[in-house]
């Protein structure tokens, strides 16, 4: 089996094209064996090959977390899907049996496991998961789009609807478009009619959020984002933030919030460590949040809403897998907009 893999935590170096993977087997009478036609990457990518505090990988570890393809084999108890479906992946897997799952809440779950990072990844030929994890997707959308959405938009999902309630009413401020919780945070707001402002050090990329329905933009190269916020609301500021960047943006995040203000973050791709004044979060009366991940509801309506077409994930770049390390440097670089993705199906090699 073809598959993109890691056998140690040591950085893009460490990134191996392998052709003697065995195929996975079956190991549940509930799983199913999935054909990779398409996956794409994420910033967990890029942390698991850095290696993540307390992560153990079991060489060689096969990376990615995002796919669609179409089921190769099913378990015995398998009723919903057969071989031949076309399907996507929920890339966050909860153990089903704690409290927490049965209330629905899976990312809760302290077994909760991601794909590529967790359990044996989706850069590959062949991946086997719970067949409870496996969604049909029509053939009107295609693998690049299929592919690109599903641990992004689920996480925008549960950070704007679930965490945050963003309603009409609200004045959204998104951090860093670009990126593809960003990208799927816009238009999860817009579609729950809210206002949305986003930040970006690119007027590019502030010029395509503005295509994608931006209501305002700030380049925080050139501005001060809280101050800018202020500015042009009259002092007010904004009613929520979603940031997933953490260090860097958080000071700017809490100077644009306003009272009663809704904070969520989801990430820390510029680090884990920041301050936050607590006699500004009790006089103004902020919330802060943190979100992970999604339910298996979650992932049902954002699935939906792709369907839908209400929720499209621009996709920047397409490499074949045995290109995958350039594909990581691509999106190492910051200079995508939306996702980078790897054609898994054989016959899609680099020249």
């Amino acid at each position: 089996m073809r598959a993109l893999t890691i056998s140690a935590t040591e950085g893009l170096d460490g990134i191996a094209f392998r052709t003697d993977l065995a195929i996975p087997e079956l190991t549940g009478t509930g799983d199913v064996r999935v054909q990779v036609h398409a996956a794409s990457l994420n910033h967990l990518d890029l942390f698991v090959v850095n290696g993540l505090p307390g992560a153990q990988i079991t060489a060689p570890w096969v990376l990615g977390s995002d796919a669609v393809g179409v089921i190769e084999s099913v378990g015995a108890d398998v009723r919903h899907v057969v071989p031949g479906d076309r399907v996507v992946l929920n890339p966050g897997i909860g153990c089903g049996t704690c409290e927490y799952c049965a209330a629905g809440e899976h990312p809760l779950c302290i077994r909760f496991a991601v794909l590529g990072e967790h359990r044996p990844g989706t850069f590959a030929e062949y991946v086997v998961v719970p067949a409870s994890h496996v969604r049909e997707i029509p053939a009107s959308i295609s693998d690049e789009a299929a592919a690109a959405f599903p641990l992004a938009a689920v996480t925008a999902w549960r950070m704007v609807v679930s965490r945050a309630a963003v309603h009409a009413a609200d004045l959204v401020l998104v951090q860093g478009i670009g990126s593809a919780v960003s990208l799927a945070a816009l238009q999860i707001a817009k579609s729950r009619g809210a206002t949305v402002w986003v930040t970006s050090s690119s007027e590019s990329k502030l010029a395509r959020a503005r295509e994608l329905g931006a209501s305002d933009t700030i380049n925080y190269r050139t501005h001060d984002v809280g101050r800018e916020v202020r500015a042009r609301t009259g002092k007010r500021g904004v009613d929520v933030v979603i940031d997933s960047a953490g260090k860097e943006s958080w000071a700017s995040s809490l100077d644009a919030l306003g009272r009663r203000g809704r904070l969520v973050t989801c990430g820390a791709t510029t680090g884990p460590l920041v301050e936050t004044d607590l006699r500004r979060m009790f006089w103004n009366q902020w919330t802060l949040m943190g979100s992970t991940m999604g339910s298996e509801a979650e992932f049902d309506a954002v699935v939906a809403e792709v369907i839908a077409g209400r929720l499209q994930m621009p996709v920047d770049s397409v490499f074949p897998l045995d290109a995958g390390r350039e594909a990581f440097k691509r999106l190492e670089s910051g200079a995508q907009f939306g996702k980078v993705v790897l054609r898994v199906a054989a016959g899609d090699e680099a020249p």
